[in-house]
């Protein structure tokens, strides 16, 4: 590379990011995130840190995106896995740390790190965002070809390769999710169907934990012109599947992991939206739960599966130390195929 190129040449340092949820000094704010009206550990409304943390990822690709297109717009195409490593709460500030790791074609991985700084400041999660750089010249959206960004630094390459492995390991994912079950995934489903046959089961059965919801889209929801915003989309998704959870958990249920958000189609202004939330699998202190959104257009008769969502809940005491839950046992094709996705990604 020549002394010019490395002059003008764009570092995973360069879209760097920040931004900070004030909660310390903001009570209204913080009133917002405010999961319950007492004193429990980890009082804070996850689903309003995803809607947050799709808008940071927006902004960040956005800000890359403008440099080269500046009317573009950007989507979010996928979130892999958030796992939850510590608690947070209201009454400490909350800072997303974000860059872009990985360019792609026409995408982008967003990497966000989110810090609960005061009192025991702690390392809360890392979150990684695929968008997609849109361009609406001639009023219909088409992807952009977008340059690359220099990796320079052994921690640029590093999460570059990173980023490679998660959108290999996915990639294998969506062919594994398809290919029939081993020998001792057959057995293990065996089991669980020969166990719902005995007189005295008096088991949890899949199909009595579903919970759905409607609504429509509506202007508020908008973010670019007439397409809703994806934040507000997974953090319904999410707060159905909390509600689904607590079906399950004897004690409470608490957030631990994204496994996975897809965004397969966008929602337009005037949609009918169906969320539809299962609970798909258990183990030890954990509970799964799968929500879909669907949405309607009564112009056209159009329906089509907007997101697919996994998220995984712990059962915990008010100490949040974990604790049992029930298993659930599936009764359908659709209840085993789900469940047996979910127990290939499980956190015991």
């Amino acid at each position: 590379m020549s002394p010019e190129q490395k002059q003008n040449a764009i570092t995973p340092h360069d879209t760097r990011y920040l931004f900070v949820l004030p909660f310390s000094t903001d009570p209204v704010l913080a009133r917002r995130f405010l999961a319950k009206d007492s004193e429990i550990v980890g009082n804070i409304r996850f689903g309003k840190i995803l809607e947050t943390l799709d808008k940071v990822a927006e902004n960040t690709a956005l800000a890359y995106v403008h440099r080269f297109y500046p009317g573009a717009r950007v989507v979010t195409a996928a979130v892999d896995s958030i796992v939850l490593r510590n608690p947070a709460d209201t009454r400490h500030d909350l800072v997303f740390s974000a860059q872009i790791n990985h360019v792609g074609k026409s995408s982008v991985e967003v990497g966000i790190r989110i810090e609960c700084l005061g009192a025991g400041s702690s390392h809360l999660a890392s979150c990684y965002f695929t968008m997609v750089a849109r361009s609406t010249d001639c009023g219909a959206a088409k992807s952009l070809v977008l340059p690359p960004l220099q990796y320079q630094e052994d921690i640029d390459k590093n999460r570059y390769n990173k980023a490679e492995q998660r959108r290999q390991k996915y990639r294998e994912g969506l062919a594994k999710a398809e290919e029939m079950p081993s020998l001792d995934e057959y057995l293990y489903l065996k089991k669980l169907h020969e166990e719902q046959e005995r007189p005295d089961f008096d088991g949890v059965r899949a199909g009595k934990l579903v919970l759905e919801s409607t609504c429509k889209a509506y202007p508020e929801q908008e973010n670019v012109p007439t397409t809703i915003f994806g934040g507000y989309l997974i953090r319904k998704a999410y707060e159905l599947a909390a509600l689904a959870a607590e079906m399950v958990a004897p004690d409470r249920a608490v957030p631990c992991q994204v496994n996975r958000i897809n965004f397969n189609q966008p929602v337009l202004l005037g949609d009918q939206l169906k969320f539809t939330a299962r609970v798909v699998y258990t183990g030890k202190t954990t509970i799964t739960v799968q929500t879909d959104i669907e949405r309607f257009s009564r112009s056209d008769s159009n329906k089509s599966l907007s997101n697919s969502c996994l998220f995984t809940f712990r059962n915990v005491a008010s100490d949040m130390s974990p604790r049992p839950v029930p298993f659930i046992y599936p009764v359908t094709y659709a209840e085993d195929a789900r469940l047996l996705n979910a127990y290939r990604q499980r956190l015991d």
